[in-house]
């Protein structure tokens, strides 16, 4: 009996890529499992500054050696990425997003117990292992999945890890409340890090010959390269220096942003007061990180349509100037309550873009064979970035002010908003020009 051309033998190219490219849910339902996956993470980092007041009151060790867990987690999160990337770009996104979700609820719950600093880095190391196993997968099976449109997919993919945590802000600081932050770490980190491994179970990544037949007679305003580049490769090239470099800059304010948001508001004194916007009334530090969270999540999409339709360089340079102009406002009026609500929220919408921006940017560059590993590689900017938070505090502690914080990472978004339009772009035209 005949097999028809739908159901192509066993073992045969056709039968790999029938199979391969129909997940259950189809590209789509691949897309929403990566943005549950990474709302699951999101808390590791952006919860982080609803504890690190009670755990100084506990344990009176001083915010700065506290933040450090947060340098550690970040740097272990982005700087193992292209390892975790390599594997996935080999073994598919499974095996790596189930050992990254066992790892996430491994950390916390140490996290729940560390009685020394020395305990509570090592809790950071381990749960930005598995942070940044999860992230990368997610990210970088979106860009597979989408050729068409990664602009759009990283970014809601990103916004599951900008936004995830906004349904969670409160419940966390009322735990937190009544509960104490032990409890609070171990309840959460258990139940996001369960959520993850059982998503993963149904992660799968598409064939090789898939981004041929969805970009087949599709006009881009993106440069596209058809040279499909290794990491090793991709290291060699000016390009990825002057877009690593960027990062860095753009990245920098916003960590500074996410950890330190708590002591920010305490500083200014606004973080217990009352704001009503939008028929709720909450404290100001509360209303800023919820909205904070949700702008942080919408701008990611948003964005990365926008560059899918008018190229990533400009893009950037729009969300770049306004991140600038957002932080140089924030460290002239966060003492007004609602100010400090709305341009914190400024401040997070022009920043959150760079997970959907550059990760869609490094994969028209260079390819999406390798697309896991190289935007893993490009992602260490992230940790790099965070080593400046220590230089961020440190200029706070000096001059008894956030003031020069914020004249710094105003300006570090102002020269990258230049770089992508004046630099990037042509430079990028020209390599890209070279390898079609």
């Amino acid at each position: 009996m005949a097999v028809e051309a739908a159901d192509p033998l066993p073992g045969t190219p056709a039968y790999s890529a029938s199979r391969a490219d129909s997940p259950v849910g189809g590209r789509w339902g691949q897309l929403i499992l990566g943005v549950l996956c990474m709302s699951m993470i999101a808390n590791l980092q952006y919860g982080w500054t609803l504890f690190v007041n009670p755990i100084n009151d506990k344990y009176q060790w001083g915010k700065p050696a506290i933040q450090v867990a947060f340098t550690i987690f970040v740097l272990t999160e982005t700087w193992l990425v292209p390892i975790e990337g390599w594997f996935v770009d080999k073994y598919g996104p499974k095996v790596v997003t189930l050992f990254g979700g066992a790892l996430c609820a491994i950390g916390w719950a140490m996290n729940s117990v560390a009685d020394s600093l020395w305990f509570l880095y090592l809790a950071a190391a381990i749960s930005g292992i598995g942070a940044g196993a999860v992230y990368g997968t997610c990210v970088g099976n979106a860009l597979k999945w989408f050729p068409d449109r990664r602009g759009l997919a990283a970014g809601l993919t990103a916004a599951g890890f900008g936004a995830g945590s906004a349904l969670t802000v409160i419940p966390i600081a009322a735990m937190i409340r009544d509960s104490g932050y032990e409890q609070t770490f171990l309840a959460f980190g258990l139940g996001q890090g369960i959520v993850v491994m059982v998503a993963a179970l149904l992660l799968s990544s598409p064939s090789a010959a898939y981004k041929e037949r969805m970009l087949a007679g599709r006009v881009s305003p993106n440069a596209t390269s058809r040279r499909q580049y290794s990491s090793a490769e991709m290291v060699r090239t000016p390009v990825f220096w002057l877009m690593y470099a960027m990062f860095v800059m753009m990245a920098a304010g916003g960590l500074m942003a996410t950890a330190s948001l708590a002591p920010i508001a305490k500083d200014f004194q606004v973080d217990s007061i009352p704001v009503s916007l939008m028929g709720l009334t909450l404290p100001a530090l509360t209303f800023a990180l919820t909205i904070d969270r949700v702008l942080n999540g919408v701008t990611r999409p948003v964005f990365g349509w926008i560059s899918d339709r008018i190229g990533r360089e400009n893009t950037m340079f729009l969300a770049f100037m306004v991140e600038g102009a957002g932080i140089l406002a924030l460290g002239m009026f966060a003492h007004s309550p609602m100010a400090f609500v709305l341009l914190t929220g400024l401040v997070f919408f022009a920043w959150g873009e760079i997970y959907s921006l550059f990760p869609s940017t490094c994969a028209d560059t260079y390819g999406d064979k390798n697309a896991t590993a190289n935007a893993g590689l490009l992602y260490t900017a992230k940790g790099t970035a965070s080593l400046m938070l220590p230089a961020f505090l440190a200029i706070q502690t000096a001059t008894g002010s956030w003031q020069n914080v914020f004249y710094l990472a105003s300006g570090m978004a102002f020269i990258a908003g230049f770089l992508a339009l004046f630099v990037l772009k042509p430079m990028r035209a020209r390599f890209v020009a070279r390898n079609q």
